[in-house]
């Protein structure tokens, strides 16, 4: 009888445990929740002298600083943090971020957004080892963050349509398949892409008169098929041109908007002025925009490996971290587009140090 009870006990508590960890939640950092965390930001602005006006909101008089206390809790873990000696908070890890890439370069492509991620970075960076000499350069469409103490380079090309855009006699064409421009980012150790807040543009905003594809010229066509297609040239220029142990690749997912209160619950607002507070919901109730699942579309078809810094959703649910009337324009300029900083871009980063422990 004892041997009975004793064998049903065993087997009551292998069945438990293997619930237990058939249950488990695998680990998803771009799935999640925002929580409230008195040890954030991650640095304060004025830490950040070389930080651009249009992102240093605020400089720019915004008042309100609840906004920046929100941390980034993913399924099934959490983001890799280094508590830091000087005030025993945990804090992303610059020194051991910087001394990774030592000797190496990061480069950045793309539009405004990519701007906006390689500022976060380099104030990221900055705070953590604020004695180390940098210097700021700038060549045509090229600039270069340099953290010279560990000759690191922290680059960003403004390429807004990662395909070229050339000067013709007829006027400027989009060249959809055509990547001339991507020589220069040959033999860069680490390369994060992001296009799409261009592709919508008309008017006098549109920095183009004509769309090429092969031998056909365009006046215009549905952007949707262009962007599609010149994320296909991309993938193929990756897929030919990089070779992946020496490069590492990231893609930037869609970087949200929100200028239209009813996609979160709010139809009075017109715009992001005086959101204080993010969603503190799993998933955005107004959906993901299309032009995500064309990028995710393109890069499952890539040869090469490329990581997708998935970062739409946990963007959407922060309606109250971008600039809105304290970026560059005022309130005559509503930016509600781009991110304060510090803000929304450092977790992209913490998100990408994490996914190159």
């Amino acid at each position: 009888m004892g041997f009975w009870v004793l064998g049903v006990f065993f087997i009551f508590a292998v069945v438990c445990i293997g619930n237990a960890v058939g249950t488990e939640e695998k680990c998803d950092f771009f799935q999640g929740r925002w929580v409230r965390d008195e040890t954030y930001p991650l640095y304060m602005a004025e830490e950040c002298p070389f930080i651009e006006r249009e992102f240093n909101c605020q400089k720019n008089g915004r008042l309100d600083d609840l906004y920046l206390k929100f941390r980034w809790l993913p399924n099934g873990c959490d983001l890799k943090r280094n508590k830091t000696i000087l005030n025993g908070s945990w804090a992303f890890d610059g020194l051991d971020f910087l001394e990774k890439f030592s000797g190496k370069s990061i480069m950045f492509v793309g539009d405004s957004l990519s701007r906006n991620q390689w500022q976060s970075l380099t104030c990221m960076l900055h705070s953590s080892v604020p004695q180390a000499q940098y210097n700021v350069t700038r060549v045509g469409d090229i600039s270069i963050f340099t953290f010279m103490d560990y000759d690191v380079k922290v680059m960003l090309h403004r390429s807004v349509y990662l395909v070229d855009v050339v000067r013709e006699k007829i006027g400027r064409v989009l060249k959809l398949d055509s990547i001339n421009g991507g020589k220069i980012w040959k033999n860069i150790d680490m390369l994060i892409f992001n296009t799409w807040h261009w592709w919508n543009r008309r008017g006098p905003s549109q920095p183009w008169d004509y769309i090429q594809i092969g031998k056909k010229i365009l006046k215009d066509m549905d952007r949707m098929v262009a962007f599609e297609k010149a994320l296909t040239t991309w993938a193929n220029w990756v897929d030919f041109n990089i070779n992946p142990t020496k490069s590492m690749v990231f893609f930037q997912g869609v970087s949200p908007s929100h200028y239209n209160g009813t996609s979160w619950g709010e139809p009075s607002a017109k715009n992001c002025v005086r959101e204080k507070l993010p969603l503190l919901v799993p998933t955005y109730p107004g959906g993901l925009p299309p032009a995500l699942g064309f990028q995710k579309g393109v890069i499952r078809r890539m040869k090469k490996a490329v990581q997708f810094l998935d970062v739409t959703n946990l963007s959407l649910l922060r309606k109250d971290g971008h600039p809105s009337m304290y970026g560059l324009g005022g309130p005559t300029g509503m930016d509600c587009s781009h991110w304060c900083l510090s803000g929304v871009p450092d977790t992209w980063n913490e998100i990408l140090y994490n996914l190159i422990l």
